[in-house]
């Protein structure tokens, strides 16, 4: 039967997104084997893995022979029910920005509810916008100012270890009591269940004017990051798309009635 720690780390996903280099992948598999990890997937990565890949897997050749391969990473972290994003500054998208200890209990924490991802970017440029608005919260390595630059495959590392750290530490238990924002245990929304309802508040609002003319992207920032702490869970959301259908409902017929006269 499979132990609560053997269950909690398989429902950890390390995500690499546009991979730009084939020898990272292989790093990053290895630091992941030596930390009890094991589900590696791969967003869109410039090469696809190679004799280079499995000489730096250096053992971990099956992580990288079983990571499934997607074209974004909103198909990668569709069935999660926590997503955080690694990145090495401070970005317009306002996350809750989390050390990678915190981060850590938290992930484990969230384990509960089913898949947690933790998010790698491009080697030079990292995540971008739009991709780190596909995330609850993000982490950053606090890395000495004067030579902060980490490898893809170090940073996997680094949180890695962290994560290693909190399962050993029954952090399921301890995280889920005490941290303010952990996710519910049961029923929470998926992340496809959630983009849905994102795509359908974006078109209520254009539909209802909400905007007024101004740029809808920082409202939509805004809406994201309120609902996303709220943490809903599936019946949450259909409840929350039947009042937007309504709202579509009656902002068509409005529409109607306007043109009729």
């Amino acid at each position: 039967m499979e132990t609560r720690l053997e269950s909690a780390a398989n429902n950890l996903r390390i995500v690499l997104v546009g991979t730009q280099h084939p020898g990272n992948i292989g790093s990053a598999a290895r630091a992941m084997k030596t930390m009890g990890l094991s589900r590696l997937v791969l967003v869109a990565p410039e090469k696809a893995p190679d004799r280079d890949t499995h000489a730096m897997a250096a053992g971990a050749d099956d992580l990288v022979e079983t990571a499934p391969v997607f074209a974004t990473l909103a198909e990668a972290v569709a069935d999660c029910r926590w997503v955080l994003g690694a990145t090495a500054r401070n970005r317009r998208i306002q996350l809750e920005p989390l050390h990678p200890r915190d981060a850590a209990q938290r992930a484990v924490a969230a384990t509960t509810s089913g898949p947690v991802a933790l998010v790698f970017g491009r080697e030079r440029t990292g995540l971008t916008n739009e991709e780190l608005q596909l995330c609850h919260a993000a982490v950053h390595i606090p890395s000495d100012p004067a030579f902060s630059s980490l490898n893809l495959a170090a940073a996997v590392q680094v949180l890695s270890y962290e994560l290693r750290c909190s399962l050993l530490g029954d952090a399921v238990a301890e995280a889920s009591a005490a941290v303010r924002t952990a996710p519910p245990v049961e029923g929470v929304a998926s992340h496809a269940e959630l983009e849905g309802f994102f795509a359908q508040l974006g078109e209520a609002l254009e539909q209802i004017d909400f905007h007024k003319g101004r740029a809808p992207e920082s409202a939509m920032r805004k809406l994201r990051r309120l609902y996303l702490r709220a943490n809903l869970d599936s019946a949450d959301v259909r409840l929350l798309r039947g009042v937007l259908a309504d709202t579509q409902r009656m902002a068509r017929l409005a529409g109607q009635a306007g043109s009729a006269t």
